[in-house]
């Protein structure tokens, strides 16, 4: 047997939701086999929930990125929360000097319930060494705002543009996320290959448990590039994956509630 093998160079959320543990559950799910880089390690105040980030030494980071890139290799692969400049320059170094392929950058800014840009240097970086050359980048609104320097996107047309300026910085593919902020009451995604605008839309789920959802998203996406899909066929099927994971999200605790990653296949168990 054959299995697609699939990487994510990210962060550790120590509840679970979100980061490298929301990557490996949505591989988990997809059936491709799952490795890791990890950059970061999140964890949260017990009863303020502030979140306090700790970087990896940049040898350990480096000792992982050759256990898998010299020692194994991949299909397809995907970036979260890189901590720091240099993490980012060192994964993309590497990404060059192995000239891999099926590249998903989900540009990891802030932390759910946060609003602070948690290394806002991180962002010219990512530009300059990450942005160029992806299959794919992934940002949510905020996210793509900074990337394309267009400040808050409230419209249809403004993420287009952001859109198409992050192609410009040399993305293949730009997929935008928004929750119900654009639109009332629907879930809207913009992809972009440079040439068209392709909305993924559905309606939204009225919760607030959506912890580790760009994670999740970004994930699925990146395990369907695995099995030999293209990327819109990837983003398709991860928009559904997403959305049955939203659904079932649930409460962790008084502060926080992740996605339900194992959702998708319960509904088809309660269904068969």
């Amino acid at each position: 047997m054959t299995v697609p093998k699939t990487l994510t160079i990210a962060g550790s959320d120590t509840s679970g939701g979100a980061g490298i543990q929301a990557d490996l559950k949505t591989f988990q799910e997809f059936g491709v086999y799952g490795m890791t880089v990890l950059t970061t390690i999140v964890a949260m105040a017990p009863r303020t929930w502030d979140h306090l980030v700790y970087p990896v030494a940049l040898d350990v980071v480096e000792a992982q990125l050759k256990t898998v890139l010299e020692g194994i290799g991949f299909d397809a692969m995907k970036t979260g929360m890189l901590g720091s400049v240099e993490i980012i320059e060192l994964v993309a170094g590497y990404l060059k000097k192995h000239d891999l392929k099926r590249i998903v950058i989900d540009p990891v800014m802030v932390c759910k319930g946060t609003d602070e840009v948690l290394q806002p240097e991180n962002t010219e970086a990512m530009l300059e060494l990450l942005i160029p050359g992806a299959d794919l980048v992934t940002p949510n609104l905020f996210e793509a705002s900074q990337l394309a320097k267009t400040g808050s996107i409230r419209t249809v047309e403004q993420m287009q543009e952001a859109a198409a300026i992050i192609h410009e910085r040399g993305a293949r593919h730009v997929l935008i996320k928004d929750r119900g902020k654009i639109k009332e009451g629907k879930a809207m995604d913009l992809l972009y290959d440079g040439h068209t605008f392709e909305w993924f839309e559905t309606d939204s789920v009225n919760t607030s448990f959506t912890h580790g959802a760009g994670c999740t998203s970004s994930a699925a996406v990146t395990a369907g590039l695995a099995q030999g899909l293209s990327v819109r066929e990837a983003v398709e099927q991860a928009k559904q994956f997403i959305t049955q994971a939203i659904a079932g999200g649930f409460r962790l605790n008084e502060f926080v509630g992740p996605t339900l990653h194992a959702a998708h296949r319960l509904q088809q168990n309660d269904l068969s």
